[in-house]
């Protein structure tokens, strides 16, 4: 597979978690919505520096610590189910 196509795949992906979130949301679902959007933008980041020709770990190990930290948060968001 060449970036381009990867890039599809992974925009694919996102669209499928953005659906599920949305089904989730008129469900009640809130901290399934919050992981499904959470993945549907790390998906769409991927595509878009694959797009660019950046392959996304050697992007990863600049900001891991950042990106780790946004990812808590929104776990902490999920888990405590504050809507």
């Amino acid at each position: 597979m060449n970036n381009i196509e990867l890039a599809k795949s992974n925009i694919s992906q996102a669209k499928k978690r953005i659906y599920h979130a949305s089904e989730a949301l008129n469900r009640g679902n809130h901290p399934y919505v919050v992981r499904q959007c959470q993945e549907a933008v790390e998906l769409a980041l991927k595509a878009s520096l694959r797009l660019i020709g950046i392959e996304p770990p050697k992007w990863f190990s600049e900001i891991i610590d950042k990106l780790a930290s946004i990812s808590r948060k929104l776990r902490k968001e999920r888990v405590s189910n504050v809507w």
